[in-house]
């Protein structure tokens, strides 16, 4: 059985790594989908792979470091009826000082990217989730810590994490599921060659906040290596 048959999800940053796996996880389990890229082109082969596993699927592009594009893509999903599962995955790296001091532009792309386009994006399409009484949210964030090197990105994901669980409680109400969900540290073009852990580990972890019944858990975090098989 399909557990996601009829249900429409949109995944940032689905053009290879995390986002790429989870938008063939959701289209296994039946959903149609919003491929989010920072252009078409660079969705080709995200696209080819879930459309031969027979979903519906198209790609909307947007600069998420643009807050104007990210009205645009949000607005792209919205006009055509929105989306019940909602996958904040896409996000930047900080650049690595070994000073722990960091250019204010720095902090700007960051906080822009992992924090306030994910945001941004759920204020326009939980509203949606919640008239219709159902929804999953699933924020990307991180198990850093302990690396003033790279504060930038671990800082903006922090505020993440508080306004996913401020969301949470207000949506849960509505039948919208709202989670958090770390990764772990993986060889993607994020976490870099040496990190510990194969992409496809995030499998079949990355899938479990989307597959909550209506009472959740909610507001939580998701280990996905904690449920990686083998």
């Amino acid at each position: 059985m399909r557990r996601l048959e009829g249900k429409t999800a949109l995944v940032t940053g689905a053009s290879r790594g995390v986002g790429a796996l989870v938008a063939e996880a959701l289209a296994r389990e039946g959903a149609s989908l919003w491929l989010h890229a920072r252009t078409v082109a660079n969705c080709a082969q995200t696209l080819a792979r879930v459309k031969a596993l027979g979903a519906t699927a198209q790609v909307v592009e947007g600069e998420l470091d643009d807050p104007a594009q990210v009205e645009s893509l949000g607005a792209v999903v919205l006009a055509a009826g929105g989306v019940d599962i909602l996958y904040n995955n896409a996000g930047v790296m900080a650049q690595w000082s070994p000073s722990g001091l960091h250019a204010r532009e720095e902090w700007v792309r960051n906080l822009q990217i992992n924090f306030l386009a994910p945001m941004r994006l759920c204020e326009l399409l939980v509203p949606g989730m919640r008239e219709r009484g159902w929804g999953r949210v699933v924020n990307v964030t991180t198990g850093m810590e302990k690396q003033l090197e790279l504060v930038p990105y671990s800082a903006a994901k922090a505020a993440l994490d508080k306004y996913t669980s401020e969301l949470a409680h207000a949506a849960i109400a509505d039948g919208v599921v709202v989670n958090l969900l770390d990764p772990g540290w993986l060889r993607t073009d994020l976490g870099g060659p040496n990190a510990p852990n194969a992409p496809d580990s995030v499998l079949p972890g990355a899938l479990v906040p989307v597959l909550f019944g209506n009472d959740g858990p909610f507001g939580t975090l998701v280990r996905a290596q904690e449920h990686a098989q083998g």
